[in-house]
């Protein structure tokens, strides 16, 4: 049996963050407490959200780090409550929405957060108790905003997922106007990130045709904008463009990841300054060699259609893994991202310790091949 099941309320077009208040009142939020990072609100992103408020009661938490954690998490739900807050509302790239999907939980359930993580058998003790969520995304790149899960690195350091339809926002508001100002390198590795979402998920075996189609679709128009977006950052097509593919790969991966995710969610444990889409796009060729094996044996030859839908020619279906791999190292390089993992300061002592998170992460075992420790060494040696 495969079980399919879609998703949330999207608006998505150039000043989509206009909506917040009808949304607000809609939830029925009434005194929601806005989620976001200092970046954002530097940016001036941040106000024009709270412009849009027209005076409706809220209050602000801009603490969220670049990877969210368990203590980020306590210190909103300490506003939240001392503020009186009835709802969320998201503003800023994956890791404020991810951090507000971690308080929507903390806030109205008992015990620690890693109580609540996947591989902890916590996604069924996540209930409709949650906080609601409106999100609105400010970069074009995790597509938190339609996505049942976040990952937050909790107090013991491990970087884990948490899952449940109840933490899908129920609004997302998508206005790739706020995207304009988002600085290069910025637009590229989130930019990686969403073609890194369709991509693997595409990859993974689970059925579920519609978000094939979905991720298919969403890694065409990622390929074709993402360096127009990069560094034509004003081009409101391109942008626009990116935010589908970003939302797009969410929606997605609902149907399962695989091994990218798994090193970068491991990594991104073991040092927490790294840039998750960053990461993504590093491991992106060695993994598509690696399941190249496995798509060979496959009827469909998934990589076949992902290089289609790249523009790639291709001599023969056997060609696609290559092919694909050579092309995700020249468009790196292109977008300036690092050669390579060392470049980024990983240690490779840390290597043994990142295997171990892989191993154990929520997407170890939802890809085309099951990695053995040998096979993640490689991958991290092959990325290096």
């Amino acid at each position: 049996m495969a079980r399919i099941q879609y998703i949330t309320q999207i608006d998505i077009e150039d000043g989509a963050v206009r909506l917040l208040p009808g949304e607000c009142a809609r939830i029925g939020m009434r005194r929601p407490l806005v989620v976001t990072d200092a970046g954002v609100r530097a940016a001036g992103v941040l106000q024009q959200a709270l412009d849009t408020l027209q005076g409706l009661p809220h209050a602000v938490f801009d603490g969220t780090p670049s990877n969210p954690t368990e203590a980020a998490v306590r210190a909103a739900v300490d506003v939240y409550r001392r503020e009186g807050c009835d709802g969320l509302i998201a503003v800023g790239g994956g890791s404020s929405i991810d951090l507000a999907k971690g308080l929507a939980i903390v806030a109205t359930h008992a015990g620690p957060l890693k109580t609540y993580a996947t591989i902890e058998g916590g996604s069924l003790k996540i209930t409709e108790r949650v906080a609601p969520i409106i999100a609105v995304p400010t970069t074009a790149g995790t597509g938190s905003e339609v996505a049942r899960g976040a990952i937050l690195i909790v107090d013991d350091g491990r970087k884990l997922g948490f899952h449940s339809w109840h933490l899908v926002p129920k609004a997302a508001l998508l206005d790739p106007a706020l995207t304009l100002a988002l600085p290069p390198l910025l637009t590229a590795a989130t930019g990686m990130d969403a073609i890194a979402h369709c991509m693997e998920t595409f990859m993974a075996p689970a059925i579920n045709p519609p978000a094939d189609g979905i991720a298919l679709d969403g890694l065409a128009r990622g390929w074709a904008h993402i360096e127009q977006a990069t560094f034509d950052g004003h081009n409101r097509q391109a942008r626009w463009q990116m935010m589908s593919a970003s939302m797009q790969g969410a929606m997605a991966f609902q149907k399962g990841l695989g091994c990218v995710h798994s090193l970068s969610h491991s990594l991104g444990g073991v040092d927490a300054r790294l840039h998750h889409g960053t990461l993504n796009a590093m491991f992106l060729p060695a993994v598509v060699l690696f399941n190249a094996a496995a798509d060979s044996m496959r009827a469909e030859r998934r990589l076949q259609r992902m290089a289609q839908a790249m523009g790639l020619g291709l001599k023969s279906a056997d060609d696609s893994g290559t092919a694909i791999a050579a092309a995700l190292r020249a468009i790196n390089t292109r977008l300036g991202l690092p050669p390579g993992l060392q470049a980024m300061g990983v240690d490779a002592v840390d290597f043994e310790r990142v295997i171990d998170g892989a191993m154990a992460d929520h997407c170890h075992k939802t890809g085309p091949r099951l990695a053995t420790r040998a096979d993640y060494r490689a991958m991290l040696e092959a990325a290096w």
